[in-house]
Order: structure tokens, then sequence, then C-alpha cells
């Protein structure tokens, strides 16, 4: 008995030291850790060791001696149910993204301090800990998109794609494929608006327009628009502005609308426009000099004002000038950009100098053609600041009576020059009866009829997609917060924005987006004042104008992959949500 008594006790003994070596030491089972990312957001967390867990509510970070710099968000990882407590039982990751005052530039040194108490599974709790480190923050680098709310650090845009391109590539690289961006972008319809423009300034030079002055002219054109553009981009870029609506100021539209009302009578013929001689003396005694700072002129102006949407190139180099603040850089990629829009241009207005007609009834039909056109950049600059009705009435006006000038109705006229008058007429006029019946359209102008034979109710899978509209940052997150859990599109968009009304009549009204999209709670940043709440808003997700549409996961987390920027088809758009 005695012997079993002595085993017994040292068996005892043994497993007790067994048990003790199995606990680890505090700095075995919690390895702490802070870095800071390209985009200056701190990742900071805790490497637990095998069977350790962390308790949530334990676990707190915090700066210190951060002056001028706070946080604005940390994006934290699921928790665990563990005998009723909130825990971690994987090793957790944080994001914190940080803010800074307005005035605060340069690097920055901060503490960051990291409090947590975690036990073992083997029945071990630990006393609390802490943990600081000392970090840099270049304050130049906390930009717009820095500062949006739960971002997934992981994760990067096309347009954050791009802005790395700049970054890591070489001068003539970033040129080169700019360039080739822009002549993409010239074959989306933000450009159509200037091939009338071009069509029609080069035109109305008149007798004695060669090819090769065609070329000067519209390379001219080019040059003012690109320089234009470059300007505009660099400033939004500096300064976070909207670029769309920085000069959508309805004074500003209907002014230029009158100047393409303006061109459209000269092109009629009521009068010679050209500058006043007086002002023609001073700039130069030379008339083909004249013509050219004309165009220039008009170049500029066309760029600022109906100038592209905005798109993935352009974000991606607004983005990277904000960020870095090389605007000369960016500056290069914007121009190179938009000299790649401007080839199709260029080729339209050499194209109207080379198979310009000789002076005679061609020329003038020719000039007319070109007149109604302008009449139509006019109407659709409207399109921002008018109702559609009143701009879908004016187109319909503008076709029905240039269709009976053309000869729709002329009997002793050319037939297929009477048949196109005769088409244009009967569409025009579809688009009168859509005003009249209340459904203005101008791609469905008898969308009405369909209506009104199903008894005006509209099958469930045809009606609209209800968005949730939202102007401000704290609307918006107090809409996020209440829609947690869910899948949610965030849509920014403007009454003035022309793809985002393109994106509403053609991508949103597909029958399949539309069925998609109901698994997604809808909300639409409407930013059309553009005033200081809609700036905050803009700025807060990196949104240097609409349309741009953002993802959020169930957990909040801005899916930045997933982000899109510009008018998309549908087919593109299924693709992008499967």
């Amino acid at each position: 008995m005695r012997l079993l008594a002595k085993i017994f006790f040292i068996l005892t003994l043994v497993f007790s030291f067994v048990n003790a070596a199995a606990f680890l030491m505090p700095d075995e089972a919690f390895k702490p850790y802070a870095k800071v990312n390209e985009s200056m957001q701190i990742e900071t967390g805790v490497k637990i060791a095998k069977d350790i867990y962390l308790y949530a509510d334990k676990l707190k970070i915090e700066l210190i001696d951060a002056k001028g710099l706070s946080i604005q968000n940390i994006t934290k990882p699921a928790t665990s149910e563990h005998q009723g407590d909130k825990v971690y039982i994987k090793s957790p990751n944080f994001i914190v993204t940080l803010k800074k005052d307005a005035s605060l530039k340069g690097m920055q040194t901060i503490k960051l301090k990291i409090s947590f108490q975690g036990c073992s599974e083997q029945g071990l709790c630990y006393e609390p800990s802490t943990k600081e480190f000392t970090l840099q923050i270049d304050a130049d680098k906390l930009s717009a998109e820095n500062n949006a709310l739960h971002v997934k650090a992981e994760e990067k845009s096309e347009t954050d794609s791009i802005a790395d391109t700049i970054k890591s590539s070489s001068f003539f690289v970033i040129l080169a494929t700019f360039f080739g961006f822009g002549v993409l972008l010239s074959l989306t319809p933000c450009v159509f608006p200037m091939i009338p423009i071009i069509s029609g300034v080069i035109i109305s030079q008149g007798e004695g327009l060669t090819t090769k002055k065609a070329f000067a002219l519209s390379l001219v054109y080019v040059l003012a628009m690109a320089v234009a553009y470059t300007i505009a981009g660099i400033l939004a870029g500096v300064f976070g502005a909207n670029l769309q609506a920085a000069l959508q100021n309805p004074w500003v539209v209907y002014s230029f609308a009158g100047i393409f009302v303006a061109l459209a009578a000269s092109m009629f013929g009521f009068y010679e426009l050209k500058l006043p001689d007086a002002l023609v003396t001073k700039v130069s005694t030379n008339t083909n000099r004249n013509g050219f700072i004309g165009v220039a002129i008009m170049g500029f102006l066309s760029a600022l004002i109906v100038g592209p949407c905005v798109a993935a190139p352009l974000a991606g180099a607004l983005v990277y000038i904000g960020q870095t603040g090389d605007a000369l850089l960016g500056g290069a990629a914007l121009f190179s950009m938009s000299i790649g829009m401007g080839v199709l241009l260029i080729l339209v207005g050499v194209s109207a100098g080379k198979f310009m007609p000789k002076p005679g009834p061609w020329m003038v039909m020719v000039n007319e053609i070109f007149g109604a056109l302008m009449l139509g950049v006019a109407i659709w600059m409207l399109e921002k600041v008018l109702p559609s009705s009143v701009t879908t009435l004016m187109y319909a006006i503008v076709g029905i009576g240039f269709s009976v000038h053309f000869g729709a109705f002329d009997k002793e006229g050319h037939s297929f020059k009477r048949s196109l008058s005769l088409l244009l007429f009967i569409y025009s006029s579809t688009l009168f009866m859509s005003v009249l019946a209340g459904a203005p359209s101008i791609k469905q102008p008898l969308g009405f009829l369909k209506s009104q034979a199903a008894g005006t109710v509209l099958p469930s899978n045809e009606k609209k997609l209800t968005f949730t509209e939202v102007t401000s940052l704290d609307e918006l997150n107090t809409l996020l917060e209440k829609n947690r859990g869910k899948k949610i599109m965030l849509d920014f968009a403007a009454d003035w924005c022309t793809a985002c009304k393109e994106l509403e009549e053609v991508t949103f009204a597909d029958p399949r987006v539309k069925e998609k999209l109901r698994e997604y709670v809808l909300i639409r940043a409407d930013v059309t004042a553009n005033g200081a709440k809609e700036k905050a808003l803009s700025k807060a997700y990196g949104v240097f104008g609409p349309p741009v549409m953002i993802f959020f996961d169930k957990d909040l987390h801005v899916e930045k992959s997933k982000t899109i920027v510009g008018f998309i088809e549908p087919e593109a758009f299924l693709k992008h949500l499967q």
C-alpha cells in the first residue's frame, strides 16, 4: 500500500509539472503588432497562439500624442461566442482609418496604444496587457479616399489600380497607357456631343478650306480641349473637387447653350458669326489666325462644359494627384488621355474639310444640317438643368421643323432626301406625343402606349428600382447601420449628370439587372446641389464626380474591387455583380 501511495504521489507531481509547462508565457501567447500601409491606414492586431482567445470588450486601440490626427474608423473582424462572452478565437486584424485637421501637412510621429486581455482554453487567464508602437504618418497622403468609412485595405478598385500604374510605371509608359485610355473613351457617348461641334466649326470656315487647314484647325481644337481638361483635372485632384459639378451652374449652362444656338443661327444663314472687327485688329491682322483663335476658344470651352464624363482612367489620375500632390505627372497623364480622346475628333474634322462640297445648294444644305446638330447639342446641355418634358419637347419641335424644311412633304424633292426627312418627322412627332402623354422618352417615345395597354399598372418585374436618397454623410451612416447584415449598393448621382440618366434608362431599366439588384439595399447619394454636405459625402468615398457605384458587404465593408466609375452596359454590369 505504501508503495502504491508513493507511485501515485510521484505521478501527481509529474502531471502537475507537465500541465504547468503547457501554459504559455504572456509574450508567447500574445504578440501585438502595428504597421502603416501605403494608404496611411494602420494595420494592427494581436497574433494569438493555439488555444488562446481574446475578450472583444477588453481590446482597445487609441492614439497617443497625435496632434492633428485622430481615428475616424476601425474596421473590426467578426467575433465568436465563448461561454457567454464575445471573443476572438483567431488572431484579429484591425484596420484603423485616420483623419486629419485641414492644416496638417508632412510627416507626423504618433504613438498607437493597443490594450487587450485573454485566456487559455486550459483555464488560465492572463493579466491585462498594453503595447505601444511609434509610427510615422505622411499627412499629405491622407486624401479623401483614405477617409472613407469601412474600407477593406486589401482590395483595390479599377481606379486605384490605374493610380498605381502612374506610381509604378515609367513616364513614357504612363503617357502611352493614358493615350490608349483616351482613344477608348472617344468611342463612348461622352465624347459624341463634340463631334457636331468640331464638324460645324470646320464647315463654318467656308470657301478655301483645304484638308491641311482642316487638320490644323482640328488639332488646335483638340489641343485647346486637352489643355482645359488637364487644368481642370489638376485643380480637381489637388482640391478634391467634383470635376463635373464645378461648371454645372444653371446660368453657365444656359449661357453656353445660347452660344450653340447663336452658332446654329449662323449656320442657317441668319448672319455671319465672327469677332468684332476692332477686336480682330487688336488680336491679329491675319484673318487666318483669327480663325484659329476662335477654334481654340471653342475647344477650351467645349472641354469645360460639354466635356467627357468621369471615367475610371480620369478618376485614377485624380486619385494619384490627390494622394501624391504630383500635379506634373498626373497632369501629363490627363493631357495624354485628352489627346487620345481627340483622335476621333481630328479625323472627323479632317473628313469635314476633305469632303466638304463646293459652293452651291449642297453647301447650304450641309450648313443647315450642322445648324440642326448645333441646336441638338444646345438642348442636350439643357437636359442638365431642365425637366425631361421640356427638353424632349424642344427635340420634337426642332426635329419637326427641320424635317419639314428639309423636304419631308416636298413631292418634287429627291426621294432619298424626302425619305430621311419623313422618318425624322415621324420620330419627332412621336416625341411630341410622348410629351403630351406625360411620359417623355427619347429612346422609347411610344412607351406610354405599352403602359396604357397594361391598364397603367406595370407588372412587378417592370417596376422601377427604388433607391433611398441621402445627401449627407450622417444620413448615409445612419442608413448603413440600419441595414447592417445586408448587401448594399451606394449610387452617386446628380440631375445634371448625363451618364447617370443613361444608367437609369438603360442599365437599371434592364429586367435582369432589376431582378439581380433586388438582392441589395439601394441607396442613392444625390450630389446635385454640390453644397458642403454633398462635397463632404463625395470626399469621404473619394468620388470626383458621378456616376459611381460602391458596394458594401454584410459587415459594411466597402468592396473596393467592385467599385464602378462611369456608365456600364447591362450585360457588363450583370457579370460584374456575379
